[in-house]
């Protein structure tokens, strides 16, 4: 290929990741204003789990001037990516699809679902279940002298940071079907190594959520559970994914 050729393919794949990127961000805006008459109730929504865990009477503060307004937009930004997250995997795939071997891209539809519904599932669960159960642990806990009043720029970065955490640990299995399935380790070499998967999954959590065991166990072992999920959906993935040439040899 030609010097002249390789910038032409160069400039082709910028000019197409511009345009994944243009229909990427028009999607997140339009969810983004289709959302923004109803901020301050989302914001409600969120809040909803360390109310119920205030003593009653109590109320989270706003310490900024403009941050009652802010805080509430930004969370409504966060829910708009939410909501759009399979858009975004889907382009991002879509980008790269035109690199891979027809039987490669069997793992498009697979991932972009997977992918998306296990990030939401995460989100979910952190929500419904993980933030009720440590926000009561930790408020139980608060002297009695102390009026408990949540600032809302801090919930919202350890809101998000949790979010975060739960949404990306949930995605153990798609990794660990990624990894199979490109050649990267095999479902053998991972059951070797579980017990040192297992002693980071507690490492990361000791990390990740706050200094107190219960978030730390309701985030280490669903990644654990997860890890084996890997291990069992790894094999039928690769096998059903797999190239004609693949299969030959696999029958010989």
């Amino acid at each position: 290929m030609s010097e002249n050729d390789t910038a032409s393919s160069f400039i082709s794949h910028l000019i197409e990741l511009r345009d994944r990127l243009v229909r990427i961000s028009v999607v997140v805006i339009i969810v983004f204003l289709g959302l923004m008459p109803f901020a301050s109730h989302i914001f409600d929504l969120l809040a909803a789990p360390m109310m119920q865990a205030l003593p009653a009477g109590a109320h989270m503060i706003a310490t900024g001037v403009i941050t009652p307004f802010l805080i509430p937009v930004k969370v409504t930004l966060v829910v708009a990516l939410l909501i759009s997250l399979p858009w975004v995997l889907y382009q991002i795939w879509a980008f790269v699809a035109p690199g891979l071997y027809a039987h490669e891209k069997k793992l498009i539809a697979p991932l972009v679902i997977g992918s998306s519904a296990l990030f939401l599932a995460g989100v979910a669960f952190c929500y419904f279940f993980v933030f009720r159960v440590v926000f009561a642990f930790v408020n139980q806990f608060a002297p009695k002298s102390i009026t408990v009043a949540p600032d809302i720029e801090s919930y919202l970065d350890f809101v998000l940071t949790m979010f975060l955490a739960f949404g990306v640990t949930f995605e153990v299995p798609v990794i660990v079907v990624v990894l199979v399935r490109m050649g990267f380790v095999t479902v053998a070499r991972l059951k070797e190594i579980r017990p040192y998967v297992i002693v980071g999954a507690f490492i990361i959590a000791a990390i990740v959520t706050p200094p107190d065991v219960t978030s730390q166990l309701l985030l280490a072992i669903p990644m654990c559970l997860l890890f084996e999920i890997g291990l069992l959906i790894a094999p039928w993935f690769k096998k059903a994914t797999a190239a004609p040439v693949d299969s030959a040899e696999n029958e010989h």
